[in-house]
């Protein structure tokens, strides 16, 4: 699914943010990436969706290699490669619906289409019956969740969730943490990006951790060791 080979990623004038990374991920894993702040994380989900371009190596996604991927591919990229960050970014004058919908608008989604991909994903999510809901009339984890599925309309193969719990209570934390399982039991190779020490030791997954923008460790079932 994931391989990333000696994947270097340099701002000027010398800041290396990751150095020398490789590594492998298989379709279906659900593998936490965990590390300080500053350590390279969130720079190692912009390189996937190609936010951010590499300064050296090679990265391939299902195949493809997008080391050196061109700007007018980079839609097909994020179609296939689902992404949740921290902040929520949705629209408020929207509905939960539209908000969901428009992520396949901008992409020339059809109607007919649109009308059958939406209110699918906002069943899988648990929104089903507040489709018609705006974003301020939604709990944080609720939002979180609107977030998610709109990652989920392009049936993804690939699912990055970069501190997707940073700004939640415990109860919403765990809400979505346990939908981003479920998505993965569907088959979604899932990858987690979190600080949070808990989330990392109750899943008992695969832990890699970084640390100065190289891996540290790369545990099958793995538990947060950083202090």
């Amino acid at each position: 699914m994931l391989e990333l080979r000696s994947v270097s990623k340099i701002y000027k004038p010398d800041i290396w943010a990751l150095k020398n990374i490789s590594l492998s991920v298989k379709p279906g894993e659900f593998v936490s990436i965990v590390g300080k702040s500053g350590t390279g994380k969130t720079t190692l989900a912009k390189l996937l969706i190609a936010q951010e371009r590499l300064s050296q190596g090679k990265i391939h996604i299902g195949g493809w290699d997008i080391s050196r991927i061109r700007n007018y591919e980079v839609p097909t990229l994020r179609r296939q490669v689902g992404t949740i960050f921290q902040e929520f970014h949705l629209l408020d004058q929207k509905t939960v619906y539209e908000n969901v919908a428009f992520a396949l608008e901008v992409l020339g989604g059809r109607r007919k289409r649109i009308r059958q991909v939406v209110p699918e994903v906002l069943d899988i999510v648990g929104l089903k019956d507040k489709i018609r809901r705006y974003p301020r009339h939604l709990s944080g984890g609720e939002k979180q969740r609107v977030v998610i599925a709109r990652a989920l309309v392009h049936r993804p193969k690939l699912l990055i969730a970069d501190e997707p719990t940073g700004n939640l209570d415990t109860v919403n934390t765990r809400e979505v943490i346990d939908l981003l399982l479920k998505i993965n039991e569907l088959g979604t190779t899932v990858i987690l990006i979190t600080h949070n020490k808990n989330i990392v030791n109750h899943l008992k997954k695969r832990v890699i951790t970084l640390d100065s923008g190289q891996i540290l460790s790369d545990q099958e079932k793995g538990t947060y060791q950083l202090n």
